[in-house]
Formats: C-alpha cells, sequence, structure tokens
C-alpha cells in the first residue's frame, strides 16, 4: 500500500538482475492480478484501492501439514475466499496438484469436491495444474519423505486423465468452468479450457472495454498469459509451502522479511544496492 500511494516500485529480473520501474498510477494500470493464499490483510485496504480495476488469484488446496506448514486454516482460507469474491472477481487455483502416499487421486477427488461445494457462487473458474519438479521443489520434498515417510510419485496418463476427468466434473456441478495452467489436458479432456492467468477476456470483462488490446507474453511453454510487470520477488512468501516454486527455504524467506523496510521501493533490495536510489539503476524503463 505504500508503493501504491507512492504511484511506482522497483522490481528486478531474478536472472539478469536488472532493476525496472513500474508505475502503479491507476491511469497507468489497467488492471492488478493479485497472486494469493491469504489475502484477510488486504481487505482493509480495499477502499482504497477503488481507482483500480483488479481480481485475485486464489490458491486453496488444504493439504495441511506436512506439505502446508504455516497457511491459515482450511476454514479460515474459505472464510477469506468467501469475503474476497463479495468485493472482487475471484479465480480459485487448485494449484500444484501433488501426488503422495497422503495426497492420493482419492483424496484429490474428495478434497476437491468439499472445497467446490463451499465455493460454489463465490466463484466461477477453477484453474490446476500439477507439481513440476524443480530443483528446489525436489530438494523440499526429499526433505518431507526423509522426516516423515511421506513419498511422492506420479501418474501415468490413463490415471491423471481419470482424475482430471473426476474433478472437471466436480466443478461442472458446482457452477464452475476448469481451467488448464500450462498443461495440454484441455486438448483431450471434455470440460477444461487452457488457463490464462493474466486473461484477457477477464481483464476486459472487469475493465468494461470489450475492445481491450494486450500482447501475448507466455512466460514458459503452453502458458496463455498476457503482458505484465511482475513486481514480485523470490523467497518473500513466510506461508513455508513445501511445494513451492518461488521459495527455497522458510528460513530464506523469513531472513528477506526480516531485512526488508516498508518505506523501500523494492520488495526485496539486494545487499549491494543498499542506500542507492534505483532509478540511477534503472536499465529500461518499464511502463
Amino acid at each position: 500500500m505504500n508503493r501504491i500511494r507512492a504511484g511506482f516500485c522497483h522490481t528486478t529480473n531474478p536472472f539478469s538482475n536488472r532493476v525496472f520501474r513500474v508505475s502503479l498510477l491507476p491511469e497507468d494500470c489497467t488492471a492488478i492480478v493479485f497472486w494469493t493464499r491469504n489475502p484477510a490483510p488486504l481487505l482493509k485496504h480495499l477502499d482504497d484501492l477503488n481507482g483500480y480495476k483488479y481480481y485475485f488469484l486464489y490458491s486453496l488446496l488444504g493439504y495441511g501439514r506436512p506439505l502446508e506448514s504455516h497457511n491459515p486454516s482450511m476454514e479460515a482460507t474459505i472464510t477469506t475466499f468467501q469475503r474476497v469474491s463479495e468485493r472482487a472477481t475471484v479465480v480459485w487455483r487448485y494449484d500444484p496438484i501433488v501426488i503422495s502416499s497422503i495426497t492420493p487421486p482419492e483424496f484429490h477427488l474428495e478434497r476437491f469436491a468439499y472445497l467446490a461445494r463451499r465455493l460454489a457462487g463465490y466463484t466461477q473458474r477453477c484453474t490446476y495444474s500439477f507439481i513440476s519438479m524443480y530443483g528446489k521443489t525436489g530438494r523440499n520434498l526429499g526433505r518431507i519423505t526423509a522426516d516423515t515417510g511421506v513419498k511422492f510419485s506420479s501418474l501415468d496418463q490413463g490415471q491423471r486423465h481419470d482424475l482430471l476427468t473426476g474433478l472437471a466434473r466436480i466443478a461442472q456441478a458446482n457452477g464452475m468452468e476448469m481451467y488448464s495452467c500450462c498443461e495440454l489436458d484441455y486438448l483431450q479432456i471434455g470440460g477444461i479450457q487452457q488457463g490464462h492467468c493474466v486473461d484477457l477476456n477477464l481483464l476486459r470483462t472487469i475493465t468494461g472495454s470489450e475492445t481491450l488490446s494486450i500482447q501475448a507474453q507466455p512466460t514458459r511453454e503452453h502458458c496463455g498469459c498476457v503482458a505484465s510487470a511482475d513486481i514480485g520477488s523470490y523467497d518473500t512468501c513466510l506461508f513455508g509451502c513445501a511445494y513451492c516454486y518461488a521459495t527455497n527455504s522458510r528460513e530464506a524467506a523469513l531472513r528477506r522479511h526480516a531485512a526488508h523496510d516498508p518505506s523501500d521501493t523494492i520488495l526485496s533490495r539486494p545487499s549491494q544496492w543498499a542506500g542507492i536510489d534505483l532509478d540511477t539503476l534503472i536499465h529500461i524503463p518499464n511502463t
């Protein structure tokens, strides 16, 4: 909210370390897309966002421990989801689907059905993807196996088809459309469409502009997103989910959180830039 009030923020490319300045003025923002697991702290500020268009991508899986160590309870999360949906468009993310000895396909069918019933009427979209075993993800899940004995696995094509067919039917029964995030299942399974996190049609709806045009800018293979400026940062989420792609460890996130200055222009400032006006480091202005 400090950056909203200032009208801009800085962000970096995590691979090149280049600095960008991103305008947050209402006239420069077509919309804000919030990826979140717990938007409860933002609810009190929504009136301050009246000049903006926005929607929420809300992750809700309800795995519990040991996969989710510091999330709010499932019931609290459902309640917050319902409250947010009274103020804004909310897309439910059942993502990532983790297959393990404690979360087999039967678990997902049961948990998804329960959540879909509780969220019916509060959202019309559900986006899913299966877990991708990036290096940090594999290491974190390996620690879970070593500590608890939980074993992780994947599904063959037939098992995957059966699970997704079941999830799509449950979603439809609860008034939701099912979307695939960077997965090709929508080509083979009825009731599943290609997902777009930064979705042009949804942006047209919330802005009221049917002629809104934004170029496609996929972030990886089979991504359907249009162009946007990502102002997030790795290792800044404190929930400690073992399957997270963006956090090496909760300890790393805690260190960055402790070092964060709420008055700074950037979410996570590298130590070598201490005291430096980041506008002097801008490589390519990002508007």
